[in-house]
């Protein structure tokens, strides 16, 4: 099946605390903002027009998630997939004005997703002032969903993504798109919601940077620095004054031969035997890292 998306596009968020949200996003992950009004602030990490959006809301919750598309004919085929695969569409426009063309749709698990062309981008315009670490962009995210064999089929299905690796009984899995980093998308079994999205860091110092920024704002990482044996990245985890929780992540491994790539199965899912199976140093995730839900808002 033709890979439709190539990377994680942006990550929308409802939140009552925009001011708050903003200053740990500028202030200690060292984004900036490109963009604000009374309704939204536009956040990017590089020259790209908006990675992070967030909403003025009377609620803390996930609004969107946004998948890249390269083409708009490649939105238009999305959109053309979208009811055969058992989801509605919500929108055939662009959410946002540095899109091009977007469609955005539904599943009947309650997660709202937004395929859309790249937003502007000023290549020459990643470098700006910041206080905080100053990620790369954003890589991937994992949503929660209490059916993931079906989401992850519509992901199949509308998206082109496919998996890379997956627990025996399904219960968290991988998914990769056109860019082939391991995943763009982690599908884990739950109540609807988003468990984390991830800016990747340049280099292991930035987790120096971090733990000192969290401790100067009162906050301290829920989980890493560590290596995770999926997709062979370094992690390390906060939450920010919406309650969603980020992650700060190392390059990805990549998977180069598409064709003859046979997805991994991991089959030890009892602690704690399968510690190493998940966590190439063997940390163990903590307790509020496995059971963190941020929801989704509710899909009129």
């Amino acid at each position: 099946m033709q890979h439709l998306v190539h990377a994680i596009g942006h990550v929308k968020i409802n939140t009552t605390v925009p001011e708050a949200v903003v200053r740990d996003a500028t202030e200690i992950l060292g984004l900036h903002v490109t963009y604000s009004d009374e309704r939204q602030t536009w956040l990017s990490s590089n020259g790209r027009a908006a990675e992070l959006v967030l909403l003025r809301s009377d609620e803390n919750a996930t609004h969107t998630i946004g998948l890249e598309a390269l083409t708009v004919e490649a939105v238009g085929e999305v959109a053309s997939r979208v009811e055969g695969a058992g989801c509605r569409i919500l929108s055939r426009e662009p959410s946002l004005k540095c899109m091009a063309a977007g469609v955005t749709f539904a599943t009947p698990e309650g997660l709202r997703f937004e395929i859309h062309t790249p937003t502007r981008d000023q290549i020459y315009g990643r470098r700006y002032p910041t206080h905080g670490v100053g990620p790369n962009r954003m890589d991937h995210l994992n949503l929660t969903s209490p059916d993931p064999t079906a989401t992850r089929r519509q992901l199949e299905q509308i998206c082109g993504l496919r998996l890379s690796e997956r627990m025996v009984d399904d219960s968290l899995s991988w998914m990769y798109g056109g860019n082939r980093q391991h995943h763009i998308v982690g599908v884990v079994r739950g109540k609807v919601g988003l468990h984390h999205y991830s800016f990747e860091f340049r280099e292991f110092n930035d987790y120096l940077k971090l733990g000192d920024l969290l401790d100067r704002f009162d906050k301290q990482m829920m989980w890493g620095p560590g290596r995770h044996r999926p997709g062979d990245n370094t992690y390390a985890y906060y939450t920010d004054a919406s309650g969603a929780m980020v992650e700060c992540s190392g390059s990805m491994a990549l998977i180069a031969d598409d064709a003859d790539f046979v997805p991994n199965v991991i089959t030890s899912l009892e602690r704690p035997g399968n510690v190493r199976c998940m966590n190439v140093w063997g940390t163990p995730a903590p307790l509020e890292w496995r059971q963190h839900h941020f929801p989704f808002t509710a899909i009129k």
